[in-house]
């Protein structure tokens, strides 16, 4: 019984969650550059809180934010609606079988990237990792709106992003998977969140960021294989900006 206890409040740590043995392997390897103790703190995020993330991919956030979370709070992962094609249905099922293999995720719940997200004036942070290239264009505009509608007044908005070069065309971001900090902050600010704070916790000064294969270059993906391999993993994970919003609390 007390082991059980002293589990329940170590993972209700966070540097408890990012060490525990329930991650993979793997993606401790990148804590290194992803800096997620660091960067949760950034944010706010509290163990008790009602947490979305948003295109959690394969849940390399999802793996410490699921340790961390507890009663009352909870995890919601919003990923690729099934139905849009067989690669959203794969990339989710996928996602599926990894919520289902561990007792971890009980407090996770999934819905659909392009749905509602949650009740109106019901979740107290969103936050999402390296997914804005991916959804430039209309698609959002829909998902930070649904991300204001969701928040609480006063509910968090964080942000982590490859960040481009300032004036980088549009037409560049989408190729190269770098967005920059002005695009993201317009966007946030045009459906009504209010810019609190920026942080360098994920900056990478040595990411020159223009590689044929954009950002996929880099360490993890190697899109290149072993093409100047050695060259790109001293290089390290991309440069990224790390923006917090929030939605005002007097509206």
């Amino acid at each position: 019984m007390f082991a059980l206890s002293l589990s329940a409040i170590q993972s209700h740590n966070l540097e408890k969650a990012i060490s525990s043995s329930d991650r993979s392997a793997t993606n401790i390897t990148r804590d290194m550059s992803r800096h997620p103790h660091e960067t949760l703190t950034f944010f706010g995020i509290e163990s008790n809180m009602t947490v979305v993330e948003l295109s959690p991919g394969g849940g390399w956030y999802t793996e410490i934010l699921a340790n961390y979370i507890h009663y009352p709070g909870t995890l919601i992962a919003a990923h690729f609606n099934p139905e849009l094609g067989d690669y959203y249905a794969k990339s989710r099922q996928k996602f599926n079988n990894k919520i289902d293999s561990n007792p971890m995720y009980g407090r996770v719940e999934l819905v659909n990237l392009d749905s509602e997200l949650a009740e109106s004036n019901s979740i107290d942070a969103v936050i999402t990792f390296r997914n804005l290239h991916n959804w430039l264009g209309p698609q959002m505009d829909l998902i930070f709106l649904n991300s204001y509608k969701a928040l609480k007044p006063g509910g968090i908005f964080g942000v982590v992003e490859h960040r481009a070069k300032p004036g980088t065309s549009v037409e560049i971001m989408k190729k190269s998977g770098y967005v920059t900090e002005a695009l993201a902050i317009e966007i946030a600010t045009k459906h009504g969140f209010q810019l609190v704070s920026k942080s360098e916790i994920n900056a990478n000064p040595n990411d020159t960021k223009d590689y044929k294969k954009g950002v996929w270059t880099l360490p993890p993906t190697f899109r290149l294989k072993e093409e100047d391999r050695q060259k790109y993993a001293a290089i390290g994970e991309s440069d990224r900006m790390t923006l917090l919003f929030t939605k005002p609390k007097h509206q």
